[in-house]
């Protein structure tokens, strides 16, 4: 049943990766609080267990925290999978070169020779995209990375980036963007089709709506913390109907609200990567590479949305 996804440059996997922002994030997921390190290294191994194979973390992530985790968790298991991580442009980094030396430290953090995809985290000034694509493809020209790719970049911003690199001779693998039901602007905007056409994985990030999406929320209960419960006010009007329908699509398919969620993104032809603070949740969103949406409930969650 499973489809497999492949990003230039990298081995095909399982169309289904895991975030790691929630591994030692304690402003925004509450880090230390409701789950601890145990939590994390059981969704590692859950995520291994459940077919993933691509974990996706970055430097701003608990400000290093995070890729240490990732590191040891790595390294403690003989299943070796993608591992992804992003620079983040601090406007203190004035230049350029400042991306090889966040690389290098990214890589001593995860204990690792070299990344299998190195990201651009946004799409910042004061160093332009022109520049930081040239040192993404001098990271890649050096084989401190495997591939390389940008997250949060529109359309246009992708195609300045793609340009200087096609000059090195250096795929442009990924965009990681922001996409599940509620969050649908790369297409309306031609982004996904754009990026298909050229074969660019969109890496769908937040694909349950940073909980909305599980089941576990709604209106009158929604998820934990400020920033959370109001990420999506604009589309209350959406999310009874699309919670009511996102279960019975579950329940036909013997799974969960959010399996139903992460396969809708699967077959969008996007790498979904929800996070997993622990085993449960872990092994939940594996289940999404065991079913399979029929043309008709994809058509009804798209009408939703």
């Amino acid at each position: 049943m499973n489809d497999f996804i492949q990003m230039k440059g990298l081995p095909a996997i399982p169309p289904l990766g895991i975030g790691t922002w929630q591994w030692g994030d304690r402003l925004v997921w509450g880090y230390g609080k409701g789950y601890q390190q145990d939590d994390t290294q059981a969704a590692y191994q859950a995520a291994l267990q459940g077919g993933v194979r691509l974990f996706d973390t970055a430097e701003f992530y608990g400000f290093g925290l995070s890729e240490r985790l990732l590191g040891q968790y790595y390294h403690a298991h003989d299943a070796k999978p993608l591992i992804v991580s992003k620079l983040f442009p601090y406007p203190w980094r004035f230049s350029r070169k400042t991306l090889l030396g966040a690389l290098r430290k990214s890589l001593e953090r995860l204990q690792m020779k070299q990344l299998d995809l190195y990201l651009l985290h946004w799409p910042w000034k004061p160093v332009s995209l022109e520049d930081w694509a040239l040192s993404l493809a001098e990271a890649y020209e050096q084989g401190l990375t495997r591939a390389v790719g940008v997250s949060n970049h529109s359309l246009p911003q992708l195609e300045r980036v793609a340009k200087v690199l096609a000059k090195h001779k250096v795929p442009l693998a990924a965009n990681q963007v922001e996409y599940h039901l509620l969050e649908r602007k790369p297409e309306r905007s031609g982004l996904l089709q754009a990026m298909q056409a050229e074969g660019i994985v969109l890496m769908a990030y937040s694909p349950l709506a940073m909980g909305w999406l599980t089941g576990k929320y709604s209106l009158e209960n929604p998820p934990p913390g400020r920033y959370r419960a109001q990420r999506y006010v604009t589309h209350k009007a959406q999310i009874p109907g699309l919670l009511q329908t996102l279960g019975e699509i579950a329940q036909n398919l013997n799974a969960t609200p959010a399996q139903v969620a992460l396969r809708w993104c699967i077959q969008k032809g996007t790498l979904p990567i929800p996070g997993a603070k622990n085993a449960r949740q872990a092994e939940g969103n594996a289940g999404a590479l065991q079913i399979r949406l029929s043309d008709e409930e994809m058509t009804r969650l798209d009408a939703l949305t």
